[in-house]
């Protein structure tokens, strides 16, 4: 992209949140599970059934955000972490755009700074130029169609707004996730070890009926990370499934154990987020690794999630200035391959 200077750059990212502190769990909760993406009853059985299925899971779910620790004051990590990409994302865009303005902004999904907020934020600085990016390195209708929704139904300030929709093969994305799993597997030395990339499941209906391209999206960038990475031995499976429905498979505790079978050692990649929260630090760390030792898988070690990696926030800004060279969706990098009826480049 080729400024001529002088221009408010917006660059809003978005992630789901996470609560903020114990007492905020359940009303986190309520949020998520009010989502139309996410149950899709018409209100008010919608509201009703959140309700409900919050009431129920918030005393496990303030359990299990415990055991990260007291640092997070019974929530979540992910906002500290998604303001520190923020602040690198925007150190790295001000300095390859030199003659303008650049702030880069929150939103959450399901808890502070909601999208409501930032839009009031984004709107006050009344910014030439927008660029939606996701914190979703693949496309699903549950996560990333979700927020822009969410925003675009919300947000009417000015600026030449486009959307990064996604980039589950984008080089600095890859080189982020090899370099991290080959660190994991120097750690394990000789030992026979099977790379398994885990990925925050979705009913297998999204992508049957909906047209949802994230299974595609998830296994193609996977292939390019053990290409580039030269695994010989690795797997994609399906963690975090929640209620009857048929979710992807397989799912993490099966290949875990399908790795004792094998007698082989597990590094475990969570391919599909960036930066640490309960399913990682709860599910793969506390979780999983009980049933690793269960189970006889030794060693079992995870790879972090890419946070301020060099080579990721470099996607993140390579991606924004090239959005800032086009209008509408499109994705940094190859996007889907196949025609999917939830695909937004494809809808436009």
């Amino acid at each position: 992209m080729t400024s001529s200077g002088g221009q408010r750059i917006a660059v809003v990212v978005f992630n789901l949140g996470g609560p903020d502190s114990a007492a905020t769990v359940r009303p986190f909760l309520f949020n998520l599970f009010n989502d139309k993406a996410i149950i899709g009853l018409p209100n008010p059985f919608r509201s009703l059934l959140a309700w409900l299925i919050s009431s129920r899971r918030e005393k496990p779910a303030r359990a299990n955000y415990a055991l990260m620790g007291t640092a997070w004051n019974g929530g979540s990590p992910l906002l500290p972490q998604t303001r520190e990409q923020t602040a690198a994302l925007e150190s790295v865009l001000s300095d390859r755009l030199p003659g303008d303005t650049v702030r880069v902004f929150t939103a959450m999904r399901y808890w502070h700074p909601m999208t409501a907020e930032t839009v009031t934020r984004v709107t006050a600085w009344k910014p030439d130029q927008l660029v939606l990016l996701p914190l979703y390195p693949q496309f699903s209708t549950t996560t990333t169609a979700s927020s822009l929704k969410a925003w675009n139904d919300t947000y009417k300030g000015s600026g030449v707004a486009r959307t990064v929709c996604c980039y589950p093969q984008a080089p600095g994305w890859i080189e982020a996730q090899t370099a991290a799993i080959r660190a994991r597997l120097d750690e394990a030395g000789d030992q026979p070890m099977r790379v398994l990339f885990s990925a925050h499941g979705i009913p297998e209906s999204l992508v049957l009926k909906k047209g949802d391209p994230y299974q595609e999206q998830i296994e193609a960038g996977c292939a390019a990370v053990a290409a580039r990475a030269g695994l010989t031995d690795w797997a994609v499976c399906y963690q975090s499934r929640v209620g009857p429905m048929t979710w992807l498979g397989p799912s993490t505790p099966d290949a875990i154990c399908q790795a004792a079978v094998d007698g082989v050692g597990v590094v475990i990649a969570p391919i599909a987020f960036v930066s640490e929260h309960i399913e990682t630090l709860v599910e793969l760390d506390i979780e999983y690794a009980e049933l690793a030792e269960q189970v006889g898988v030794r060693p079992y070690l995870r790879v972090p999630t890419p946070g301020t990696a060099a080579p990721f926030i470099d996607t993140l800004a390579t991606a924004t200035l090239e959005a800032l060279g086009r209008t509408g969706t499109a994705p940094f990098g190859p996007g889907c391959q196949g025609d999917w009826a939830a695909c937004p480049c494809q809808a436009e």
